[in-house]
């Protein structure tokens, strides 16, 4: 081996050395073996290691390369005798034999010197052209992979000036081949199959070559946008970090770790999990800087959010219920005992499918906080959703993840509040929540929301996977039942909540609204006392209302004064002149002249004026006041006030009756005479115009008013009646009963007139101290109504039935 490389070292130096050397490639791998086999033993055999002396002949091709060696050079450090060598090829060889015995590798050979293209032979120069052809469309790709302008120079030259057999050689080197192919390049002494088999290989290499460029066009021309963004992002990164304010935020393996974890620990159910799962995975595989990426994420936080399996434990104490109930809420003992037998059934049935307790009264009684009783009762977290004012139907059931800034609906956002799937939902303001349009019917939505029998499987569009609302207790609030749609309405049991009394609100005052509003402005406890005159001077002259929203307003500007009155004497040193109590004459002063005058007396005392009483639209009742008048004309009847069909039909019937019996009630001289009504016209008008009025109570107090008109009688200022007539003077029952005593009670009346069929309503609903204050009287036609109006005078002719006063007419 050293005689060798002393040989080779000099032939180097002498650039005419006939010295030559056989490079012979290693054959390919055997097919029958797999692909990775295949591999490994390829490069098992082309290693460094495996290239000397002792390798088998065996494995050597058939076909090589005699080659002059340019340049030999030792390695630093190199050991074992080993060098690097640059070789230039001179002409192809076949291996005959190879010869054994002596100190390195030696063989018998064939040398196939490069052969001359034949002038005339068409069909190699026709291939001849046709590869030139080709090397230059491969020249032209090669410029638009902007490889370096020397090697592409190079290129160009040989295309031109090389022979045809050199040619293919170098443009089946250049395209990088498979290894068999090589080989058969190689192999190919004859020019007419080296240059077909080039062609071949080239052409096929250069449509790869095109579609990849193709490709990457494509795509670079897509993701150019976000390599830029993201590019940015890492420069932004460095700049942080070097200006040490880098983000301690985890990584995206990170982020995808810790959603793994809260996933797990969120207790999922079985199609929660499986929606879970297969986001995840495809979460893996994309990129942050892709636009769904964030996407992806976020559902999946919505996933692992919710509380699928966590929830608080009931206390389901029934006393403990009472005494929350009776600390937070004066008076409602209707509704206190309902909400305490719904809180015993559901302690006994340990479930939550029972009826869904609609809360329904007007503004400022307590709703809300009732609600939030029956949670703190209860043990449980309270969320309130409010409903008014929402007109889409994917406010409750969410949004589909095709659109964009899509979301979940109320009812996942509360849960996902609270952190518990056993809260108590107050659904606020029912009747206020939108009907049917384009973008859907919210109120049909919440038909799923309220059914025990399905809302164990709500569907919410953004979640897309069965949600259990059956652990939750749903407790609606409304103050009109009207709006509220038949079906959604049936899914509910209605507690109907009135206005208060006047000694309830006083005893809410002492008990909640003062010692709140003391604190609110900065008081200590005791700093002002408001005596319970002051209180209720309050509640009569300053406010008219059902609740006590108005009431505690009024309470506030007191605390505010007093507020003013303390910081002056603590500024000046005067703390002893403070005085903390409020009496009835300080209220006029803090609070100005009363808002609301209780005194009717002034607006009953001419005829045809008498006092009714109304349900109004919130759900509280009111006065209603009835003005008649008579004038000169023919016979026609007109009315004002913003009336309704209902209430216009009320007034039709009452002088059709008041006409009928006319003569009986000393209205006309004979009960022939007909010239009276058609000589008269009659206005009746409602005060209040701008207020909106039906329905069909106001009947009796419309026929009291006619004749209190006609028959120059005054109604007493402190009387009121509600009731529906009929066309033979029957009184017929009404609604709101409770509400209207309350309102009369509210504005000084004394005396009541009611159908007899509203008995039940009174001896049930209304207060007992409100029936100790007011004289109830229940009538069953007209002319009781007309007695009961005038104070027990009798003003018809015949004191018998109106059956029989009819019969003689």
């Amino acid at each position: 081996t050293a005689q060798l490389m002393q040989r080779i070292y000099k032939s180097v130096d002498n650039k005419d050395s006939k010295f030559l050397v056989g490079c012979v490639p290693v054959k390919p791998p055997v097919p029958t073996t797999t692909n990775s086999e295949q591999t490994n033993n390829f490069s098992k055999k082309v290693t460094e290691e495996t290239l000397n002396q002792s390798t088998p002949t065996s494995d050597l091709h058939e076909y090589g390369c005699a080659a002059r060696i340019i340049r030999l050079e030792r390695p630093v450090g190199g050991k074992g005798g080993r060098f690097f060598a640059v070789v230039e090829g001179i002409a192809r060889i076949h291996i005959d034999q190879y010869v054994s015995g002596g100190p390195y590798l030696e063989a018998e050979v064939t040398v196939y010197p490069e052969p001359v293209m034949p002038n005339d032979d068409q069909e190699l120069q026709d291939l001849a052209i046709s590869l030139k052809s080709t090397g230059r469309e491969l020249f032209i790709i090669l410029q638009d992979l902007k490889l370096p302008v020397q090697m592409l120079t190079q290129l160009q030259r040989f295309i031109d000036g090389a022979s045809a057999g050199s040619l293919a050689d170098l443009l089946v080197s250049t395209v990088e081949p498979p290894y068999e192919e090589k080989l058969r390049i190689l192999d190919a002494h004859d020019l007419k199959t080296r240059m077909t088999n080039a062609i071949d290989i080239v052409t096929r290499q250069i449509h790869i070559l095109k579609i990849s460029q193709k490709i990457h066009s494509t795509v670079e021309g897509k993701l150019d946008k976000k390599h830029k963004e993201f590019y940015l992002r890492q420069q932004l990164n460095a700049i942080k970090e070097e200006l040490g304010e880098r983000d301690d935020s985890s990584t995206e393996g990170d982020d995808i770790a810790d959603l793994t974890r809260r996933l797990q620990a969120a207790g999922l159910t079985p199609e929660a999990d499986k929606a879970a799962q297969r986001e995840l995975k495809r979460l893996k595989r994309m990129h942050p800087t892709q636009a769904e990426y964030q996407i992806v994420r976020t559902y999946l936080e919505w996933l692992s959010e919710i509380p699928w399996s966590k929830g608080t434990s009931d206390t389901m104490d029934i006393d403990n219920a009472r005494s929350q109930l009776e600390e937070d809420h004066y008076g409602l003992e209707t509704v206190k005992k309902r909400i305490l037998e719904f809180l015993a059934v559901l302690k006994l049935k340990d479930d939550m499918k029972g009826p869904i307790l609609c809360l329904l009264g007007p503004p400022g009684v307590g709703k809300t906080s009732l609600g939030k009783s029956i949670a703190s009762a209860l043990g449980r977290k309270f969320h309130r959703i409010s409903l008014g004012g929402v007109r889409d139907e994917a406010e409750i059931r969410g949004h589909r993840r095709t659109y964009l800034g899509a979301m979940p609906g109320l009812i996942a956002q509360g849960l996902r509040r609270v952190g518990v799937n056993n809260p108590v939902f107050l659904l606020d303001e029912i009747d206020k929540v939108g009907h049917l349009s384009l973008h859907g019917d919210p109120s049909a939505a919440l038909l799923e929301v309220l059914d025990p029998e399905q809302n164990n499987t709500f569907n919410d569009h953004y979640l897309n996977v069965p949600l259990d609302l059956s652990k939750v207790l749903f407790i609606a609030t409304a103050n009109q039942i009207d709006p509220i749609s038949p079906p959604l309405l049936d899914r509910m049991e209605l507690i109907r909540i009135s206005g208060y009394t006047f000694e309830e609100k006083v005893h809410i005052a002492k008990r909640h609204l003062l010692p709140k509003q003391i604190t609110y402005h900065g008081l200590k406890p005791g700093y002002v006392k408001i005596s319970d005159e002051a209180l209720l001077k309050i509640a009569t002259g300053y406010t008219c209302e059902a609740g006590v929203r108005n009431f505690e307003r009024e309470i506030a500007g007191v605390c505010r004064a007093k507020a003013v009155e303390y910081a002056y004497a603590n500024d000046n040193g005067k703390k002893d002149t403070y005085r903390p109590e409020v009496t009835i004459n300080d209220i006029m002063t803090i609070l100005g002249m009363e808002k609301f005058c209780n005194d009717i007396a002034e607006r009953t005392t001419d005829p045809g004026v008498v006092t009714g009483l109304a349900w109004t639209a919130t759900g509280s009742g009111g006065i209603l006041f009835i003005e008649a008048t008579q004038m000169p004309g023919k016979g026609n009847l007109q009315l004002t006030g913003k009336l309704g069909e209902v209430i216009k039909e009320s007034a039709q019937i009452s002088i059709s009756w008041v006409r009928a019996h006319s003569f009986q009630l000393g209205i006309t001289t004979a009960s022939t005479e007909s010239t009276f009504f058609s000589q008269r016209d009659v206005h009746i008008h409602f005060p209040s115009g701008a207020v909106a009025k039906d329905g069909p109570s106001a009947g009796v107090a419309l026929i009291t008013a006619l004749v209190s008109l006609f028959t120059h009688r005054c109604v007493p200022p402190t009387t009121a009646m509600t009731g529906e007539i009929t066309l033979r003077g029957q009184v017929l029952p009404v609604g709101g009963i409770k509400e209207k005593i309350i309102a009369a009670h509210r504005a000084g009346i004394d005396k009541v007139i009611l159908p007899s069929r509203n008995r039940k309503d009174v001896d049930g609903d209304v207060p007992v101290n409100v029936k100790e204050k007011i004289k109830i009287v229940y009538v069953d036609n007209v002319y009781d109504v007309l007695q009961e109006a005038f104070d027990g005078e009798k003003i018809w002719v015949e004191p018998s039935s109106i059956v029989g006063v009819e019969s003689r007419l």
